[in-house]
C-alpha cells in the first residue's frame, strides 16, 4: 500500500467524521456546511499544515550561521541518508524531544527542542536526527502532519458543538445538536482522537528506528537516546505539546503527560521493546564486523 493511498484513506475517514459532526450540530445543511469547509481544510493542510505545526510548537527556524553544530548534524546526515536538506528548527523547551514535518523530502522540516541538545550527546542527537530522517525517507512525514491538523479540527468542532449545541431537529432532519447529538459528541470527540492513535501505526516508529540506526550508522546512539528521552519526557512537561495533543504521535517519544487524553494519544511503541530492537541490530552488526562495538557511553551535552 502507498503511502499516496495511505494519506487518500485518512483524510476520507477524517472527512467523513468531520462531515458528521456538521450533520450533529446543524442537520442536512450543516454536513453540506461541513463537506464544503473539509474539502478546503484538506487542501490548506497539505500545503500548510507543517507550518501549523511547527507554529503550534513555538519552533524558530536556525541555519548555518545561527546553529552551526546542529544545522551541521542535520546536513550531513541528511548527505548521508540521499535526502535534500530540510529546514531546521529549534524549539525553546526543557523536555528532550524532537519530530520531522512536511508534505515530501524536498519540503520537509527537522524540529528538536534545546532540552534534547541539552541532555544528549551528540552521537545520540545523530541517532534522533536519524530517526526523523527515516520518517521522511519512509514519506511518513505527509500523513502523520496532515493527520494532526485535522484531527484538532475534529476536536475543536465537538468542543463546540458539546457547548452551543441545544435544541431540536425538525421533520427535514434540521436543527440544533440536540441532547442526544451532545452526547454523540462526546463520545465521538475522543473518537476522533483515537483514530489518530489507530491511523499512526507503531510500525511507522519501528521502521523508522530501524532507518535511523542505518543513517547514523550506530544503532546504539539510537537506544541510548530512547532511554533518556523517555526518562526525560516522563519528568518534564511539555506545555506546547499538552495544549496541542493532536500533534503528539508527530514527536519521537510521546510528549503527553498525565492520564485521559494522554493516554488516548500513546501512539509510540513501548520504549523497551525499541531499545531492544535496536540492540539486536547492533549485535548482528557487531557479528559482521571484526571490530567489537565499544561499550563506553557518550559523555552528556553533545556539542561540549
Amino acid at each position: 500500500m502507498t503511502s499516496s493511498f495511505k494519506t487518500a484513506m485518512l483524510l476520507a475517514a477524517l472527512t467523513a467524521l468531520f462531515v458528521g459532526f456538521g450533520f450533529l450540530l446543524g442537520g442536512k445543511g450543516g454536513m453540506v456546511i461541513a463537506f464544503l469547509l473539509a474539502l478546503g481544510m484538506n487542501a490548506f493542510a497539505y500545503w500548510n499544515s507543517a507550518d501549523m505545526v511547527l507554529n503550534s510548537q513555538g519552533a524558530r527556524e536556525v541555519d548555518a550561521a545561527s546553529a552551526p553544530e546542529f544545522y551541521g548534524l542535520v546536513r550531513d546526515l541528511a548527505k548521508r541518508a540521499g535526502l535534500p536538506m530540510p529546514r531546521v528548527f529549534l524549539i525553546d523547551g526543557d523536555q528532550p524531544n524532537a519530530f520531522a514535518t512536511g508534505r515530501d523530502p524536498e519540503h520537509a522540516a527537522v524540529a528538536a527542542t534545546t532540552g534534547l541538545l541539552r541532555m544528549l550527546s551528540r552521537e545520540e542527537v545523530a541517532g534522533v536526527i536519524g530517526h526523523e530522517l527515516g520518517h521522511v525517507k519512509n514519506r511518513d512525514i505527509l500523513i502523520m502532519t496532515v493527520t494532526a491538523t485535522i484531527a484538532g479540527a475534529i476536536s475543536m468542532i465537538a468542543n463546540l458543538g458539546f457547548f452551543f449545541g441545544g435544541g431540536e431537529r425538525d421533520e427535514e432532519g434540521n436543527g440544533g445538536l440536540g441532547i442526544v447529538g451532545s452526547i454523540l459528541m462526546m463520545i465521538l470527540a475522543p473518537l476522533a482522537a483515537s483514530l489518530v492513535q489507530m491511523a499512526i501505526s507503531r510500525t511507522r516508529e519501528y521502521e523508522a528506528d530501524r532507518l535511523g540506526a542505518e543513517i547514523c550508522g550506530q544503532p546504539r546512539w539510537l537506544a541510548d537516546a530512547l532511554v533518556h528521552i523517555h526518562e526525560g519526557a516522563e519528568r518534564i512537561a511539555n506545555p506546547a505539546a499538552d495544549a496541542h495533543p493532536a500533534t503528539a504521535h508527530l514527536f519521537i517519544m510521546n510528549p503527553l503527560h498525565g492520564g485521559g487524553l494522554a493516554a488516548m494519544f500513546s501512539t509510540h511503541p513501548a520504549t523497551e521493546e525499541r531499545v531492544r530492537r535496536l540492540l539486536a541490530m547492533r549485535g548482528a552488526a557487531a557479528a559482521r564486523s571484526s571490530v567489537p562495538p565499544s561499550g563506553r557511553a557518550a559523555p552528556r551535552g553533545p556539542w561540549g
